[in-house]
């Protein structure tokens, strides 16, 4: 049996110039090739009888050509391993300013990333071979811009039944992750005449980026230790996004009362309600807040997401629409990307449909749930540090103490020691006198790098300030 480097066809671009004849023009032509950088040392080249069919001439010459560049010490042999170009052929670059490098912390800390080390791994291969072994020959073609009816059937049945989000596949659009589906959705409230989407103030600052690059401009919805306060929507806003239950980043749920309240705006002025659930499966001292769309499921868009449970690189979410913004909507998806991609659309399906998708996500309740409480257990021993929120989600925000060094200096502290975090002004439409305070995220380290998190976490802050 032939050696596989010789057997096998690699595909080699080099520009031939056979005018001082055939050898003499290959020998240059991968000379310049090697100088250049375009093979590097280590690079395995055709067999003389590969390239030598490629180029249409004998194959003697090619050998020839070889044989000179071994002798020069630019190519070198190896007995089953074929010609590969030698290393100290390798150029040496013209001496240039090293790129900035991104700091990689030691301890991730950051609010709103799951543990992805405890990625469901086994899982989403017995998943993945059951879909291979039954997919038709159309799965690996061109997708539907709606996302795959698998995976919005599995959502619909899913969502009604975990979330109380009242739904049908037809009304599910699968996106490219939640920033995405954000987008699409703004710029089709913006392209029907809305101008104005009210936000909570705290709020994540990237989407409120979101909504304002889609046309529409913002207004702030000043956040309490009952969620919102939609008694400041009025009739000429026409969306108010929320995150009702777990807002971001205060952690604190939308009162029944005001849930209630923030129906009956909409219903009364036509005005859209946008439920942003990014966390909604992680609630535990008692089962998780239904979602404010079981209410109101035509004045509701609600969005979830794949990123908090199973992780961001994912890039899968969906958003369950009033039927007449599903048109616009699917129009928008298509023009933005065509379709997401569709194997992880039936993995993912097939994960909830054989409830593998339940397991994970009660596996990782549990693990949460004791992490946040030794979080707070170590908050509570340095006084000043003020936890808010209630036992859900993948953060808690302590603010901090106005006599004291001040979250920026805090933040940069920790940061040159390793430790990643997220400071609250930040978030605030005006950080002007506005409480500080840090968004400790408890999911992200592994499970056995936690509490090394934690201790360096509450050593570099009580070094800081001391007694706080």
């Amino acid at each position: 049996m032939p050696n596989s480097w010789s057997s096998s066809r690699l595909d080699l671009h080099i520009d031939l110039d056979t005018t001082g004849g055939r050898r003499a023009g290959l020998e240059s032509a991968l000379r310049k090739a090697i100088r250049q950088g375009r093979l590097p040392a280590g690079s395995l080249l055709p067999s003389t009888r590969g390239l030598a069919q490629e180029l249409g001439i004998a194959r003697g010459t090619v050998s020839a050509a070889y044989d000179q560049l071994v002798e020069e010490g630019h190519l070198t042999t190896r007995p089953g391993s074929g010609t590969i170009v030698a290393g100290r052929a390798h150029p040496t670059p013209a001496p240039t300013r090293p790129a900035p490098t991104p700091v990689v912390p030691r301890h991730d800390l950051r609010p709103g990333l799951p543990d992805i080390s405890a990625f469901p791994t086994r899982a989403w291969l017995a998943a993945t071979r059951r879909v291979l072994t039954h997919a038709r020959p159309g799965v690996f073609g061109a997708g539907d811009a709606q996302g795959r009816i698998e995976l919005r059937s599995a959502l619909a049945e899913y969502l009604g039944r975990t979330r109380g989000v009242i739904t049908t596949p037809e009304r599910i659009v699968i996106t490219s992750g939640y920033y995405q589906g954000l987008g699409l959705l703004c710029g089709v409230l913006a392209a029907s005449g809305i101008t104005t989407a009210a936000v909570e103030d705290p709020g994540h600052n990237v989407f409120r980026g979101v909504v304002q690059r889609a046309g529409l401009s913002t207004l702030p919805l000043r956040v309490d230790a009952h969620g919102a306060r939609v008694e400041a929507l009025t009739s000429r806003i026409g969306a108010a996004m929320l995150t009702p239950s777990h807002q971001y980043p205060s952690g604190v749920p939308l009162h029944p009362g005001r849930r209630r309240q923030l129906c009956a705006w909409a219903r009364t002025t036509g005005g859209l309600i946008v439920e942003d659930d990014y966390d909604g499966e992680y609630r535990y001292d008692r089962q998780p807040i239904g979602a404010v769309q079981g209410i109101a499921p035509d004045q509701v868009v609600y969005c979830g997401t794949a990123s908090k449970t199973l992780g961001p690189a994912l890039r899968l979410a969906w958003i369950v629409l009033p039927p007449h913004l599903v048109p616009p909507v699917v129009r928008a998806k298509q023009e933005a990307d065509l379709y997401t991609e569709t194997l992880g659309q039936l993995v993912l399906a097939d994960l909830i449909t054989t409830h593998a998708y339940d397991r994970h996500i009660r596996a990782t309740r549990l693990r949460y749930r004791r992490r946040r409480e030794l979080l707070l257990d170590r908050a509570a021993a340095i006084p000043g540090l003020t936890p808010h929120g209630v036992p859900a989600g993948l953060h808690t925000l302590l603010t901090i103490p106005s006599d004291g060094p001040t979250e920026p200096e805090l933040l940069a502290h920790c940061a040159r020691h390793g430790v990643a975090l997220r400071g609250l002004t930040e978030l605030h439409h005006d950080p002007a006198d506005r409480p500080q305070g840090l968004l400790i995220g408890f999911a992200a380290p592994s499970e056995h790098t936690y509490p090394a998190a934690l201790d360096a976490l509450f050593t570099h802050l009580t070094t800081r300030r001391g007694s706080l």
